[in-house]
């Protein structure tokens, strides 16, 4: 990794992360409306809190807390165990899902500047030992709220394809492509392309790369 943070451009070291403070600032005050009304309804419709939040893998692996409005009940059975999630997840807490809206909140995480707008996804901390030696270089930059695989494909290919887009952004990162990459999102998920909120666990890849 040290050799890839010694080779970062201009772009990458001091406007990409400008340009996550301005758009991230921006988006939060047009969408402040969208925001709360989503919290109301999250509020009214699973309880409290509105907000959910989980450990996941950052920029070199530091681990950081990743917000989203809930979208799954507290249900627990006979022994006070949490139900699976698909039993979990309502018919408001899928729909949240496949508008996106429920990933809002990573507006703050992008602020606190554990994110960018462009990146990897950031995935479940139990990834981590998971991955190849090549798969692990997603994590040489900030996740993003959106990324290459999304606009490739987003859950509808596999977790290979999905990690060789991910490298493929970090060899190619430049303000050209993030704009490519943010205008082709706004149309994947206008059209709801590729979404899926049934996403099989990822266990490795059986012939990690020597």
């Amino acid at each position: 990794m040290a050799g890839r943070h010694e080779c970062y451009g201009i772009y990458e070291k001091y406007l990409k992360r400008l340009l996550d403070c301005v758009c991230s600032l921006a988006a939060f005050l047009v969408l402040s409306p969208v925001f709360a009304t989503t919290a109301l309804l999250v509020k009214v419709t699973l309880g409290s809190p509105v907000l959910f939040a989980q450990e996941r893998p950052g920029k070199d692996g530091k681990i950081f807390k990743l917000f989203k409005f809930r979208s799954m009940t507290d249900k627990r059975d006979e022994n006070g165990q949490l139900l699976p999630d698909q039993a979990r997840l309502t018919r408001f807490g899928r729909m949240l899902r496949t508008t996106s809206l429920d990933e809002l909140p990573e507006l703050f995480n992008i602020i606190k500047g554990d994110m960018s707008l462009v990146g990897p996804r950031p995935l479940l901390v139990r990834y981590l030992p998971r991955y190849s030696e090549r798969q692990a270089r997603r994590h040489e930059v900030r996740p993003g709220l959106t990324g290459w695989a999304q606009v490739n494909g987003r859950n509808f290919v596999s977790w290979e394809e999905k990690f060789e887009h991910d490298v493929f952004y970090v060899d190619h990162i430049s303000f050209l492509m993030d704009m490519k990459i943010i205008i082709k999102t706004v149309f994947v998920v206008l059209e709801h392309k590729g979404i899926s909120v049934d996403i099989p666990e990822f266990m490795g890849t059986e012939e990690k790369e020597k």
